[in-house]
């Protein structure tokens, strides 16, 4: 086997440990966390396919009738494309906890236990946005396209042009709720501080606006305000944990 291929070795973690690790070091272990992290999510594909049936079935439950498919292929590229999307939300601990350990020899004594509290806290948070976006966000959304224009348009949705929006929208809203997670984590690196943060807001609204405009599935201001209301909270809470930084 390649040396190159090996596995970050004792020597190697200490030379990161005491900070003398070498660029191409630093680059060998990023190619190991991204192989583990690769792993993780084909493993949490591969557990997701025993029960992509039952969330194909889930997805469809605010719809309300079965999809139409226009093509040969295209019901199996949906099935795996949910299976996909199920493992990479499955993989999320472990790809947040091979960051953590990438960026953990850098920090000092006092910073590394609150890193350590970034997994669960990055996985509940995203576990709170896909909540969101499931309970609140989609009925919304959903019930505001199917109504639309009855009398002129007749709802009778493919697959392939909804479950990519159901998926997208859920994978989105999940993952912009671990902002506060990020900010807490750049602010330990010293990268931003409360005071930038807290004059930055006029910019920060304006982001928060695009990225809803982004993610929000209709053209109505009610369901963009649904996203960017929780988004704006989450900006408040990433000025506090900043603080605790």
């Amino acid at each position: 086997m390649n040396d190159a291929a090996m596995p970050p070795t004792d020597e190697v973690l200490a030379e990161r440990l005491a900070g003398q690790m070498t660029l191409l070091g630093h680059l060998e272990e990023l190619r190991n966390r991204l192989i583990k992290s690769a792993i993780a999510v084909f493993i949490g594909t591969l557990v997701a396919i025993a029960f992509t049936n039952q969330i194909l079935e889930l997805l469809i439950t605010p719809y309300g009738n079965k999809l139409q498919v226009l093509g040969p292929t295209e019901g199996v590229a949906i099935y795996f494309r949910v299976a996909l999307m199920t493992g990479l939300i499955l993989a999320m601990p472990v790809l947040v906890y091979q960051l953590l350990m990438f960026i953990l020899p850098g920090l000092d004594q006092s910073e590394k236990r609150y890193i350590f509290l970034g997994v669960p806290a990055a996985s509940l948070l995203f576990l709170i946005g896909v909540a969101f976006a499931w309970f609140v966000m989609l009925p919304a959304a959903i019930g505001f396209l199917s109504t639309w224009q009855t009398d002129v348009f007749v709802p009778g949705w493919q697959s392939q042009k909804y479950i990519p929006f159901i998926t997208s929208l859920i994978f989105w809203i999940g993952l912009s709720f671990e902002t506060p997670l990020i900010i807490f984590i750049m602010a330990k690196l010293k990268l931003v501080t409360p005071q930038f943060l807290l004059k930055q807001w006029r910019f920060a609204i304006l982001i928060i606006a695009i990225l809803a405009a982004m993610i929000t599935p209709t053209v109505d201001p009610f369901n963009m305000a649904l996203v960017m209301l929780p988004l704006i909270v989450l900006y408040g809470l990433s000025i506090l944990l900043s603080y605790l930084a």
